[in-house]
């Protein structure tokens, strides 16, 4: 079964870190995941830009709107998730427990239904 571990943290908090912080968090996080790695049951890590770099697509009276930022004003924000294949749910949520220790980020874990498998070209790159 495919999951998703959702990333949710105060976007302010995050940004604050120093670039020492923010390399042992994921530092961190990159031991906990070689085991699923080395498994070959872990998807992409992703980690999303800032909320200011985000363009939101809302439609209003039948008109298609185009607007900058996220939709909501929240205290916490999506700010990356995992993909990872587990055989239950008992056993994500073990890996997203040693995933988040020590940090005071919220994990949500959902199932994932594949709606379309698409390519995409390994030479693919993020946004700057």
């Amino acid at each position: 079964m495919l999951y998703a571990i959702l990333c949710y943290h105060d976007e302010n908090v995050v940004t604050g870190w120093s670039k020492a912080e923010d390399d042992a968090v994921l530092e961190k996080r990159k031991r906990v995941a070689q085991e699923l790695v080395e498994k070959g049951r872990m998807g992409p890590a992703i980690r999303l830009m800032p909320t200011s770099a985000a363009t939101t697509l809302r439609s209003s009276g039948g008109e298609q709107l185009v607007l900058d930022g996220p939709f909501a004003e929240t205290k916490e924000q999506l700010l990356g998730f995992y993909i990872v294949e587990c055989d239950n749910l008992e056993e994500v949520v073990e890996f997203g427990k040693r995933l988040k220790e020590g940090e005071t980020c919220t994990f949500e874990i959902r199932p994932l239904r594949l709606f379309e498998k698409g390519v995409l070209p390994q030479t693919a790159k993020a946004a700057p």
